[in-house]
């Protein structure tokens, strides 16, 4: 399968080397903001083409599918281009960042029947995966989940240090991670609430938030998120159940005492955004709705909107 990526950046590169350990999977084209660096980039992965042109991509023969890891505010169009243009499309996280935006890409993959996919990488970690995997066998139910979400991000970088020429959004980016998750993990959500901090001066983003929800099933999350926190940084998850704590690293899981659970046969690999991948690519080969398909997180995205509205 031929894909073409588009996005440079510092998630571009966590595909590149994701898709490079699946088989029979080439990326064919690579699209990039500015030439020089889309060029070096290609040539580090082994990429014949790369381009600042979107549409030109597109436009190729040799492109089946396209995985997107470009700004959030080019999301939504870019889906719809390449479903327009006959290509399957992956979009990371956030599928866009407001509900109109969501709904028309839903009407579009509705319209083409083609696979889109969002990255929300959370259901494809393995360490969260374990938690599913015994949901799913009716011998653990979520009570609460604690999640901290929190980087030190007064300047506008991206993940490797970088100058963005975007800016994220701690709502519409970052709480969809749990928005979503906690969906998939404790049931539909019934219940949102949201406060804020003061708005970043030059940035235009509050810095600070704070979310709750509940889950039909009764659950509750409490969701602290800070651009303002230096160190630890990323995003923490503690499961509390009936039977059992868990806290959740990214692609690592120990207990409520802190002991390492081994997750590491849990999928085929320990990689996140490469198992994510693996995903998106045999759902097209199987004619199949992937996990985190467009229509499985939309319902995360109305809850995105719903909270907005709260914060005004």
């Amino acid at each position: 399968m031929k894909i073409a990526l588009a996005g440079g950046g510092a998630f571009g590169e966590k595909h590149l080397d994701g898709l490079k350990n699946i088989d029979g999977v080439e990326v064919t084209a690579l699209v990039g903001r500015t030439l020089e660096p889309t060029r070096a980039m290609a040539d580090k992965y082994g990429v014949g083409f790369a381009t600042t042109d979107y549409d030109e991509m597109l436009a190729r023969d040799d492109v089946d599918a396209v995985i997107l890891a470009t700004p959030t505010q080019m999301h939504a169009a870019q889906s719809i281009a390449a479903m327009d243009a006959g290509k399957h499309v992956e979009v990371e996280i956030p599928l866009a960042d407001s509900w109109a935006d969501c709904e028309a890409v839903m009407a579009k993959q509705k319209e083409t029947g083609l696979v889109c996919m969002v990255g929300h990488p959370r259901r494809f970690n393995p360490s969260h995966q374990y938690v599913h995997n015994r949901i799913k066998a009716g011998d653990y139910t979520i009570q609460q989940m604690d999640v901290q979400t929190y980087f030190f991000r007064r300047k506008n970088i991206n993940a490797k240090g970088q100058a963005r020429s975007w800016t994220d959004h701690l709502l519409w980016h970052h709480a969809a991670h749990t928005v979503d998750l906690f969906a998939y993990q404790a049931g539909p959500i019934i219940q949102a609430n949201a406060i804020q901090g003061p708005i970043h001066p030059e940035l235009g983003i509050a810095m600070d938030m704070s979310i709750q929800l509940k889950a039909q099933s009764g659950a509750i999350c409490t969701l602290s998120l800070s651009f303002n926190n230096d160190g630890p940084l990323g995003t923490f998850f503690r499961y509390i159940g009936d039977n059992e704590t868990y806290i959740a690293r990214y692609d690592d899981l120990v207990n409520g005492k802190e002991e390492v659970i081994d997750v590491s046969k849990v999928d085929v690999s320990m990689n996140g955004i490469e198992l994510q991948d693996r995903e998106f690519i045999a759902a097209i080969r199987e004619g199949r709705e992937p996990n985190s398909s467009v229509a499985q997180v939309l319902p995360c995205y109305k809850v995105l909107h719903d909270l907005e509205g709260q914060l005004g």
